[in-house]
């Protein structure tokens, strides 16, 4: 990344701006709570009842697909929109009623909002110019926080001479410097490309590292949320499903639709015969440590990641780990790994992710109709019961039918 105008220079050997404004826009406490948030829009309801706590400088992710809520929820804590009915909670004062700006939070958007005819130094003080704060006080701010985000050359320049991935970060820093006790950010990366986007992800977190203020961050998408929170809330139709740090989320997801949702899962289903096993698919008996959780008879799904699964032929295949038979369907070369789809049962198809460690390897491995065995160690299988919110309710509104704050 180093030398990308879109990037900020990383040196190791360049005191941090910490020292300077890097601790003051987190003094004072920037956690969050929701208590019992609930919002309707007409008889649909976006948030259901939700409890929420955010700690102070935690950088934390509100995760989900289109018309999920986390927009909405997000747009609450900044107060463009109010609850139909709960709680929020910025700093241990209920805010809910208060006017955004009289709220101690500032919010980035993807879409950058910058004023054409201004300098860089223009737009980033442009809300201390209207507080009246003092000129002196005003450059030395904007000053700092354009080094935070690496644009202090740039700062004459006008957003029009820009790369985009420069104006997201101008946008960052017009926010920073108003000194808030939570950023905010809803989506900024999404207009970016792929390249730029995984750069700015760990700018993004080392800048939020530096500033030390609380961070909500929402996003769709899946890696930006694994690679940059301290914790991440997935959320499906208005509700939380999970919320943990990004390793409980993706290696023990608690719902069927963590599992899909994050990453790529296989879901078997299976039946629990006992506090240490479970019969698969109307398959195997195999050993689990999640079984205890559960009640004898009854139906869950059992998760494995597609990587964390051998294949090899029936003769060749471990007799110490777990397994199920299968029949090769189709393999896929995607260069680093072949992924391979097998079928274990009538309705239950297997993902498999083999590295490409050499080509030799590769060429030997099962083509089309074999028979295989999938093999996996029984620490890297996970129990879940069905989500909830994976039926919905006969009356709720279609997502799509309500256009304004739901995603």
């Amino acid at each position: 990344m180093e030398g990308s105008p879109d990037l900020p220079p990383v040196d190791p050997n360049v005191e941090s701006t910490e020292g300077k404004a890097g601790k003051a826009a987190g003094s004072g406490s920037g956690g969050v709570r929701l208590e019992g948030v609930t919002k309707q829009f007409g008889d649909f309801t976006a948030v259901h009842d939700m409890d929420l706590d955010i700690a102070d400088g935690e950088f934390f992710t509100m995760l989900g697909p289109s018309g999920c809520g986390k927009t909405t929820t997000l747009r609450m804590i900044a107060g463009f929109e109010q609850p139909t009915t709960g709680k929020v909670l910025i700093d241990g004062t209920d805010v809910a009623g208060l006017p955004a700006y009289k709220r101690p939070t500032n919010t980035v958007f993807q879409s950058y909002a910058l004023f054409p005819h201004m300098t860089l130094e223009e737009n980033v003080g442009f809300g201390l110019k209207r507080k009246k704060v003092s000129k002196a006080e005003i450059k030395r701010r904007v000053a700092d926080e354009l080094e935070r985000v690496g644009l202090s050359r740039e700062a004459k320049r006008k957003p029009a001479q820009l790369s985009g991935g420069q104006q997201q970060r101008v946008a960052l820093a017009r926010a920073l410097v108003n000194l808030p006790k939570v950023l905010l950010l809803d989506e900024p990366l999404g207009a970016l490309d792929l390249k730029l986007r995984k750069g700015l992800q760990v700018q993004l977190k080392n800048i939020q590292r530096d500033v030390g203020i609380t961070f909500v961050y929402v996003t769709h998408d899946q890696e930006e949320a694994l690679t940059m929170s301290d914790r991440i809330a997935v959320m499906n139709a208005g509700h939380i499903e999970q919320c943990a740090d990004p390793e409980t989320v993706y290696d023990r997801p608690s719902t069927t639709f963590v599992a899909g949702f994050i990453g790529v899962s296989n879901l078997m289903p299976a039946v629990v015969k006992g506090s240490n096993e479970i019969e698969i698919a109307d398959g195997p008996t195999v050993p689990s440590k999640d079984a205890g959780q559960f009640s004898t008879g009854e139906k869950c799904f059992a998760v494995v990641r597609p990587e964390k699964l051998t294949v090899s032929l029936p003769e060749n295949a471990p007799g110490d780990q777990p397994g199920v038979d299968g029949i090769v369907e189709s393999s896929l070369y995607l260069g680093t790994s072949t992924q391979m789809a097998i079928r274990v049962a009538e309705d239950v198809q297997m993902t498999v992710l083999v590295p490409n460690a050499s080509e030799d390897a590769r060429q030997h491995l099962p083509g089309g109709g074999a028979k295989v065995r999938l093999n996996w160690l029984p620490e890297h299988m996970h129990l879940v019961a069905e989500s909830e919110a994976d039926q919905p309710a006969d009356d709720q509104t279609p997502t799509e039918t309500v256009t304004e704050g739901v995603n």
